[in-house]
């Protein structure tokens, strides 16, 4: 056994035994979210959530993905197939879980409430498509880009 497989183990495990990464994967299990959605609903500060997620992205869990100023996370299936097998069983036992359940129910909120929060008035709403089970961002409309654009220069 090698001491790259083990720092792998470790790193992995690690990733795993943080509350907070856990309600990550939490938020992530059915998708690609937005950075600001975590902060919205978990109640901590983008800072925090910006270092799990780079804990998580290390540990070979979690990817990045870029929009404008926008990132956006998604759950990776393990090269491993023993981590996939842990990975999905810790995403089913925090779905299992009331308080996790709660949590989610509450991102779905923010993601589709009429009145976003000032938080989340300009960031890409994800979607839930029923036929794939992802969450993808959907593009502003053109009026909201240009007024973007505007903004930013």
């Amino acid at each position: 056994m090698s001491d790259d497989f083990l720092f792998d183990m470790e790193t992995f495990f690690m990733a795993l035994a943080d509350k907070t990464r856990l309600r990550l994967l939490n938020l992530m299990r059915e998708g690609e979210v937005c950075v600001c959605f975590f902060t919205e609903v978990l109640g901590e500060s983008q800072p925090k959530i910006s270092r799990h997620l780079a804990y998580l992205r290390g540990a070979g869990i979690v990817e990045a993905r870029r929009d404008g100023k926008w990132m956006h996370y998604r759950i990776v299936r393990p090269i491993n197939e023993m981590a996939a097998l842990v990975l999905d069983d810790t995403l089913r036992w925090l779905e299992s879980e009331e308080k996790m359940r709660q949590e989610y129910a509450r991102f779905a909120t923010a993601c589709c409430a009429p009145a976003a929060p000032v938080t989340l008035a300009r960031a890409p709403k994800p979607v839930r498509f029923a036929e794939t089970n992802v969450i993808e961002p959907v593009s502003p409309p053109a009026e909201e880009e240009e007024e973007l654009a505007t903004y930013l220069l």
